[in-house]
């Protein structure tokens, strides 16, 4: 076993790191106080081919495999998350469906704008009544003609503010459950019938925006329509597996920054007469640090390995995301307590990704759910 990674993929990751923190770190306080990611630096994203991560290079994405995308998620994951947010709601939920099931045709009139930035994408599934139920999903599309007429809300949608797409899932025959439901292709900005509620107030993660998403009779072309009808949940759940390597990735990479403010400010605070480095009680914490980033970047690279090998990755999808989220929590606490009160100040980056990392706990399957989908499936 050979862990690691090839040449290019490291080149990769090194320029994406220095993009995140000599590009957009110096300008997290102007997204944290205006919520706003500004678009020159989603240009430069762009001109990186940061959005066309998971687009073939036909399409004019870069076109990696599952490796290669967390590998790029991880070294995006050491600057703003909000930052970080916003490309990986487009490149992984946002786009993966589209690539797997589109026509030729819907490939040629989306993934080329979406691989240059120009149309920003995301991903509807939750509802008010359907979180982590998603199977309780009330949004419906009515097959009349050449269209389907859609009704129903979304709520919490990534990028849904700047989405020139959206994936939306919607019921289509009641009758069947779950095996009723279908994915559609939808343009939220020139549909009629779609509107965007007001942009989420968040505790964390600025600039990567959400709102809800309205339907009231908007007719959806049933050439939008992805993949095949009545399909869309089990798609939906493929989609959301794949998404949860990818924030096992950007976990991996938000512990390693922390992990490294935290020996900088180490080695330079002194107290007692020392840095607090000699103390052991913080070579504790940051030994603790080093293993949670070891052992959630193995888990991460297992899994985006057997991806691009055709594996079923259903329950060690959710290893991953589990372990690294989880583990992530813990090494922001910890980041904090080594940073003393300098890390409860908003000036310091500690104190932001402390705000931010809770999320990821909580989006595209919470602890709980993974626990319950690992359970399950020792079970069968």
């Amino acid at each position: 076993m050979d862990f690691t990674l090839p040449e290019e993929l490291r080149d990769v990751q090194a320029t994406i790191r220095d993009f995140m923190l000599g590009r957009v770190e110096p300008r997290a306080h102007e997204i944290e106080d205006t919520n706003r990611v500004p678009p020159e630096l989603l240009q430069e994203a762009a001109g990186l081919g940061l959005f066309g991560l998971s687009i073939p290079e036909e399409y004019g994405g870069v076109g990696l495999g599952m490796l290669g995308r967390c590998a790029a998620y991880e070294a995006m994951g050491m600057g703003h998350m909000g930052f970080g947010g916003v490309i990986s709601a487009h490149a992984s939920i946002g786009t993966s469906g589209l690539v797997k099931l589109g026509t030729d045709e819907q490939k040629a009139r989306f993934l080329p704008r979406m691989a240059t930035g120009e149309c920003i994408a995301g991903f509807a599934i939750t509802e008010p009544s359907s979180g982590s139920d998603a199977a309780n999903i009330r949004t419906k599309a009515e097959r009349r003609g050449d269209v389907y007429v859609m009704n129903g809300t979304k709520h919490y949608i990534s990028n849904a503010p700047i989405a020139g797409l959206l994936t939306v899932i919607a019921i289509t025959d009641a009758s069947k459950g779950t095996k009723g439901m279908s994915a559609f292709l939808v343009e939220p900005q020139s549909t009629p019938g779609v509107s965007i509620g007001k942009i989420d107030e968040k505790m964390g993660q600025k600039g990567a925006l959400s709102a809800e998403v309205i339907f009231a009779d908007a007719e959806i072309p049933a050439a939008n329509l992805l993949g095949p009808e009545h399909l869309g949940y089990r798609e939906a759940l493929g989609i959301l597996t794949n998404g949860r390597v990818g924030i096992a990735a950007r976990s991996t990479g938000a512990m390693q920054r922390l992990l490294d403010l935290s020996v900088a400010h180490a080695k330079t605070r002194e107290q007692f007469g020392q840095p607090i480095a000699g103390f052991q009680a913080v070579q504790f914490m940051l030994a603790e640090m080093e293993i949670a980033i070891q052992t959630s970047r193995v888990l991460w690279q297992k899994v985006a390995w057997m991806v691009d090998h055709g594996q079923d990755v259903r329950r060690m999808a959710s290893v991953a995301k589990y372990h690294a989220t989880e583990m992530l929590s813990q090494v922001a606490d910890k980041a904090v307590q080594v940073a003393g009160g300098m890390g409860y100040m908003k000036d310091s980056p500690v104190e932001r990704y402390y705000r931010d990392q809770r999320l990821l706990r909580i989006y595209e399957g919470t602890s709980e759910i993974q626990k319950i989908i690992i359970a399950g499936d020792l079970l069968r």
